[in-house]
């Protein structure tokens, strides 16, 4: 796997371990919950739950890249790599899902896809 891949699907993983964060552990805070959308604390004790359980898909998508990414750099062969691009794939998966229901959601998913995708390319094309 490439350096670039690499670094590009650390980059993923740190921005799914901050969605965990924001997701699982701070999502009771205004500030946080307001950035998805919600308007008052009741939408957001309503959505809490379903938020902690993505917080923590969000998690174990990067707990899964960064295992990936480790065991290609200590030169595991192709399962290193195999595992950073599935990751990277359902991160990307879960970014087109997120633009598909609802289009106003294009930048977050940019965010969430763009360097998981970058990552892929980078792999594909070395």
């Amino acid at each position: 796997m490439p350096l670039l891949a690499e670094i590009l699907a650390v980059l993923a993983a740190l921005l799914h371990v901050i969605f965990f964060a924001m997701e699982s552990v701070l999502f009771r805070r205004a500030d946080v919950w307001g950035r998805f959308g919600l308007h008052s604390q009741l939408e957001a004790d309503v959505v809490r739950p379903m938020a902690f359980n993505q917080g923590f898909y969000n998690l174990f998508l990067a707990v899964g890249v960064v295992i990936g990414v480790v065991a290609a750099a200590n030169g595991t062969g192709d399962a290193g790599p195999a595992v950073a691009v599935f990751g990277c794939a359902c991160m990307v998966g879960a970014g087109v899902v997120l633009v598909a229901t609802n289009r106003r959601f294009l930048p977050a998913a940019v965010v969430q896809a763009g360097p998981p995708l970058l990552a892929i390319l980078v792999t594909v094309l070395a």
